[in-house]
């Protein structure tokens, strides 16, 4: 897996990351959304991501296969409040669920964190995830500490609550 941080945005790379994004969700993933969804589904999401990149407020991590497939994401957004200048957001962190299971996972934190340590006086990471569903875990493996928890903060169905659960990495 070959990870660029900042990629050229192409129509490849935009039907790329909304299949990965379809994929990852249909799969069980918790990326925003709930099954079934296609990529058509996803691209509003994806296109509010991409004016975000254009505006310099988000910057993308993209993981691609041999063939230069879409194979994981992650997205760093900079915080604009004066206060809070110093970390950044992990948003719609995604590996393919072919791709699970192998470490890619952990390789693209690895290169979401080394994208963020390169920018200007950031010393942080946050991110949330959806609990009941293991990622604390993973996020712990790989070096993120949990700092906050809403129970129930995120309904999935009807009578399907979930945890909101913060996450942060120290780059010091």
């Amino acid at each position: 897996m070959r990870h660029v941080f900042d990629p050229p945005v192409d129509r490849g790379l935009t039907d790329g990351v909304c299949r990965l994004w379809a994929d990852v969700v249909n799969s069980g993933g918790a990326v925003g959304f709930v099954p079934t969804v296609t990529p058509q589904d996803v691209r509003p999401e994806l296109l509010r991501h991409l004016n975000a990149m254009s505006e310099g407020r988000t910057r993308l991590v993209v993981g691609l296969d041999d063939r230069g497939e879409v194979r994981s994401t992650a997205f760093l957004t900079l915080n604009t409040h004066r206060l809070m200048r110093h970390w950044v957001w992990l948003y719609t962190v995604m590996v393919h669920p072919a791709a699970q299971g192998r470490g890619v996972g952990r390789d693209l934190m690895v290169a979401a964190a080394h994208a963020a340590r390169g920018l200007d006086g950031i010393r942080g990471i946050r991110l949330t995830c959806r609990g009941g569903l293991g990622l604390e875990r993973f996020y712990g493996a790989c070096g993120y500490r949990e700092v906050g928890r809403v129970p129930d903060a995120i309904k999935v169905a009807d009578d399907d609550y979930r945890d909101d659960v913060t996450l942060w990495l120290s780059l010091d």
